[in-house]
């Protein structure tokens, strides 16, 4: 007899959720010490609800202007740094009947071929375009994308009309944010650990075979490590 989910979908993050890095950070130090240090403060401070995420998006696109060839090398880096298990992991949910998706403000290019060899289908990626000229270099972003914005992930996740119950998965506060429009959040520790995150999430999940224990957990009242539940 086979045992239903707790969850019917799964709505993931990418950047230190489904990948070890920030991508727009990483872009940043292409571009030297002292626009690297200015993205990853301004990534941190957003990250940890200081301040909105559109009050700095424009602003470090700006300083970095990625050109097409530095977005293609970013994709290769969302690869090597696959979060350990994910991918067997996210295969398995599938096979549960668990529908997942990837909800990002990161940069689709560079998302889109990791996300394709995990089986995402172009449907199920949710992230922000970028623009080059002819020559690759940078022409500008989606600045249309509620993506760049601190609620935007909240606005897809009520646009896509997930089946629920729905489990939101992140490490920021952008993610957390998707927490009325999802039937519980939970704060991935397994790259970043942001305390004012995990206090304010429904559970903390530090890896992915956590994951897939706690969404297909046969007896539904019992709870993983790291739950942080609030009365």
């Amino acid at each position: 007899m086979s045992v239903r989910p707790r969850y019917a979908s799964v709505v993931l993050d990418v950047d230190s959720t489904l990948c070890g890095v920030e991508g727009v950070d990483w872009l940043a130090q292409l571009r030297g010490e002292e626009i690297a240090r200015t993205s990853a403060r301004l990534t941190d401070r957003a990250m940890n609800g200081e301040i909105v995420i559109e009050a700095v998006y424009g602003e470090r696109m700006a300083l970095i202007r990625p050109t097409r060839a530095e977005m293609r090398s970013l994709a290769e880096v969302y690869r090597e740094t696959l979060a350990p298990g994910a991918a067997p992991a996210i295969a398995k949910l599938r096979r549960a009947g668990v529908r997942l998706v990837l909800v990002s403000g990161g940069f689709r290019p560079a998302i889109a071929p990791v996300a394709k060899e995990l089986g995402f289908e172009d449907t199920d990626l949710f992230a922000v375009d970028v623009y080059w000229k002819e020559s690759g270099e940078y022409a500008g972003f989606e600045t249309s994308s509620p993506l760049t914005t601190q609620n935007g992930k909240l606005q897809i996740v009520l646009k896509i009309g997930l089946e629920r119950p729905t489990l939101g998965v992140g490490d920021g506060s952008t993610d957390l944010g998707m927490r009325p429009g999802v039937d519980e959040f939970a704060a991935f520790t397994g790259f970043a650990r942001r305390e004012v995150i995990v206090r304010d999430a429904d559970l903390e999940i530090a890896s992915y075979d956590e994951l897939v224990r706690y969404v297909l957990d046969s007896d539904q009242n019992t709870t993983t490590p790291h739950t942080n539940f609030h009365e």
